[in-house]
């Protein structure tokens, strides 16, 4: 037993030194594979003076595009105007520290502006992934081999493909240990979500998850799509409203009713299951936003193409203009973690809750490790507008 411990020690160390730990990190709390949209000018008799109190720091409209496309919509797709928006997370007074409180990456909220796209409805598939690697032999991170040079003194039986998988703990445990409920398993992958003995029977249409970015990357370009940039996935996250703290409106259950897959109960020993699930569910079961988007809270996270750098949003307001379709910056920095590199994620998960995280609230962010898979992180794709 104490020899298990310690090559388990042992290997959440390397695991550490690599940087797999970083998505650990943001549960508390994504390049382009085709061409840039180029910037459309937004109608400036509805834009907002960018460089005003006003604009910096509160939510104003939303004014999309009035542009239409007269293109059949690509199958499984959904047309997501642009225009011009603010983007961002405002403080919630009633919730404590790790609600949107400790969301200080997400502010300030500033005037962006985006143009036209079409966005997955949905998450990708399993079924879908399928399809590509069937079509394309693709082997994703999590089933190779990792490699000795970047886990300096791990013992090399320890050496082995897999993924990061939760594992809810049988007693309570201090909220700021996250390795008391995430575990390295081996075995794990998109196929094997949990590990090995798991398969994907029966979820043909589930979210596939365990899937580091350049999985999702190189599922975009052989769909000949792409990840969206952190400002289209908010825009059409908000589906035309504005300043709201949720993809559907002001209150977490409208009517009694639940609108995404969360955790209900004491995190993170049980989730009751009080929404009718535990862990991750099909896609689109929840209503949709207002553009016809399903799971954009909750379910699985969502890698975008933006490197992640906590203060961002504050270099684009110093800029001093509306955003024209920013791409995020250059390189990726995370001070918690300065020699990892990660890109952003959005939507939070089904293991958000306002106990620990709240990040299916619209407007915040997480950050992940590029070559880190978890059974909580999937992606969507988007294509840009063809005009006629």
């Amino acid at each position: 037993m104490a020899k298990t411990q310690a090559i388990q020690k042992e290997k959440s160390l390397s695991i550490s030194r690599r940087g797999w730990s970083a998505l650990l990190l943001s549960v508390a709390a994504v390049g382009a594979i085709v061409s840039w949209p180029s910037s459309r000018v937004a109608d400036s008799s509805n834009a907002t003076d960018p460089s005003s109190v006003d604009a910096i720091g509160r939510f104003l409209p939303t004014n999309p595009n009035s542009e239409t496309t007269t293109f059949e919509a690509p199958e499984g797709m959904v047309w997501i105007p642009g225009g011009e928006f603010s983007m961002g997370a405002q403080d919630q007074p009633a919730m404590d520290v790790v609600g949107m409180q400790a969301t200080g990456d997400s502010r300030p909220i500033h005037r962006v502006y985006v143009d036209a796209f079409w966005m997955d409805k949905t998450d990708v598939t399993n079924q879908e992934f399928a399809r590509f690697v069937r079509a394309t032999k693709y082997i994703t991170v999590a089933e190779r081999k990792p490699k000795k040079e970047d886990f300096p003194g791990a013992p090399t039986e320890n050496l082995v493909p897999g993924a990061v998988v939760f594992s809810a703990p049988d007693h309570p445990v201090p909220l700021n240990n996250h390795f008391q409920w995430w575990s390295y398993v081996p075995g794990a992958n998109w196929k094997h979500p949990t590990g090995p003995r798991s398969n994907l029977n029966g979820r043909e249409h589930y979210p596939v998850v365990n899937v580091g970015y350049e999985d999702a990357e190189a599922y975009a370009k052989w769909a000949m799509k792409r990840l969206p940039t952190e400002a289209e996935w908010e825009f059409a996250a908000r589906g035309g409203l504005s300043g709201k703290p949720f993809v559907w409106g002001d209150e977490f259950r409208p009517s009694g009713q639940w609108m995404a897959n969360t955790f209900q109960g004491r995190f993170p020993i049980l989730d009751t299951g009080d929404d009718g699930h535990v862990g991750v569910t099909p896609v689109g079961i929840y209503p949709p936003n207002g553009y016809g988007l399903y799971d954009m809270g909750g379910n699985v996270w969502q890698w975008v193409s933006d490197w992640y750098r906590p203060d961002y949003y504050r270099q684009l307001v110093s800029a001093g203009s509306v955003a024209h379709n920013p791409r995020g910056p250059a390189s990726s920095f995370d001070p918690d973690e300065p020699g990892q590199p990660k890109r952003v994620m959005r939507g939070g998960s089904f293991l958000c809750t306002d106990q620990y995280c709240s990040r299916y609230m619209v407007g915040t962010r997480g950050k992940g490790e590029v070559s880190t898979g978890t059974n909580h992180l999937g992606f969507r794709c988007v294509t840009d507008a063809i005009w006629r």
